[in-house]
């Protein structure tokens, strides 16, 4: 058993207090020092004045520290868990992007192999698939040449092929056939989100009646208010704060979005509605230079500059270098200023990186500091540093 002291983040609350784990769960949380199960643990971590959070939770990245998940590798799985650990993601959700079938399979062997060693890095909670069910449209920096339509005969076979490891599934709604999927996806467990997409908000409506629950990286790659012989017709951005049916992600990297949407999203929805996100490429953890989106073999050149990937010609985003403790600060400097403050503030920000993407991906025994949830802690200081991530009971990174 191992004993964390400092200031606990729980349930709405900043307290003084200590977690302890037992293997890879939490054991119990008290406020203040139980002096009587020091006896019991073969460690005891006093982080002082620092902030014991739950562990942050990223269900949506590509990858990072050089490396990408489609790549196909097991280093290279390894390489993005350690690199996002260190910035304090103790769960992830690899996520794919328009690729060949082949390279899908293969991410999905790799997938069970690797989740299943011993190594240090962020574990993960299932694959975030992103396409290829997306609208050709809005496809930003994804290639084009692998889009598809989602036949019953091809996703059958990706479902069978990642049968328990698919958690989510970015689709466009407007394209033939995915409204059935959305259905299939919702029977199956699996999270349906509206992404890359054209749909308006007559559509929008009509998936979540047929099981779309989210909005993939809101704002981004997305339609809004559009004009027909004078008539504006609302889009997905629109959707997105009429439907209290979905939620969204917000790319809180201060590129992707201004402060002033960030306020706005989380004014009209809520801390319990927002999953702060990285979506991160292999460029996370670098400041500047040329990249690649996507795999080594397949992917597309990019650069990164001014905090963020853009595509070559610089008109466009490429996708985020971010990582979690940035997501954090942001938040909390950016979306949350003016509204709320003090610790109130802090636990807001975290929710938006804990509680809510484990409801909305059901992660039913992630996102709390609770006894008998898992054992996934963020240890930061004030200046957002992180000191410690513990996944799994186990600590995977330590400043």
């Amino acid at each position: 058993m191992i004993k964390y002291l400092g200031r606990i983040i729980s349930e709405g609350e900043i307290f003084d207090g200590e977690v302890v784990t037992d293997g890879g769960k939490i054991a119990s949380v008290t406020k203040g020092r139980n002096a009587s199960t020091d006896a019991l643990c073969n460690t005891i971590k006093d982080f002082g004045g620092a902030y014991v959070a739950p562990g942050f939770i990223d269900i949506h990245v590509h990858g990072g520290g050089g490396s990408d998940f489609l790549d196909g590798t097991k280093a290279d799985f390894v390489t993005i868990a350690a690199l996002h650990a260190s910035h304090g993601t103790a769960v992830m959700l690899p996520t794919s992007l328009c690729c060949p079938d082949d390279e899908l399979f293969a991410l999905f062997d790799l997938y069970r192999e690797v989740a299943n060693s011993d190594y240090d890095g962020a574990s993960f909670a299932g694959i975030h698939l992103e396409g290829p069910y997306i609208a050709a449209s809005q496809k930003g920096a994804q290639d084009e040449t692998y889009l598809k339509k989602p036949t019953h005969e091809h996703y059958d076979k990706v479902l069978k092929a990642g049968k328990g490891i698919i958690r989510r599934w970015t689709i466009a709604p407007e394209v033939e056939g995915a409204m059935e999927l959305g259905k299939r996806l919702k029977s199956e467990g699996i999270c349906a989100s509206i992404g890359h997409s054209d749909a308006d908000i007559t559509t929008a409506g009509e998936a979540v009646k047929n099981g779309y629950t989210m909005l993939t990286h809101f704002y981004s790659g997305m339609s809004t208010i559009s004009r027909k012989n004078g008539f504006r017709i609302p889009g997905l951005v629109e959707a997105g704060y009429l439907y209290d049916g979905l939620a969204v992600e917000a790319i809180c990297d201060g590129c992707h979005l201004p402060k002033e949407l960030l306020q706005l999203i989380y004014k009209s929805k809520g801390a319990s509605k927002v999953a702060l996100i990285t979506d991160a490429m292999r460029g996370a953890g670098s400041l500047s230079g040329e990249t690649i989106l996507g795999s080594r073999t397949s992917g597309q050149r990019c650069i990164i500059e001014d905090g963020v990937a853009k595509m070559p010609d610089r008109q466009a985003f490429a996708g985020s270098v971010c990582t979690t403790d940035r997501l954090l600060k942001n938040a909390y400097n950016l979306m949350l200023d003016g509204y709320l403050e003090g610790d109130a503030r802090l636990c807001t920000a975290v929710q938006m990186l804990t509680a809510t993407p484990a409801s909305l991906v059901g992660l039913t025994s992630k996102g709390h500091i609770r006894a008998s949830y898992d054992a996934d802690l963020t240890v930061f200081d004030n200046n957002f540093t992180v000191l410690t991530t513990v996944t799994r009971g186990k600590a995977v990174y330590t400043k």
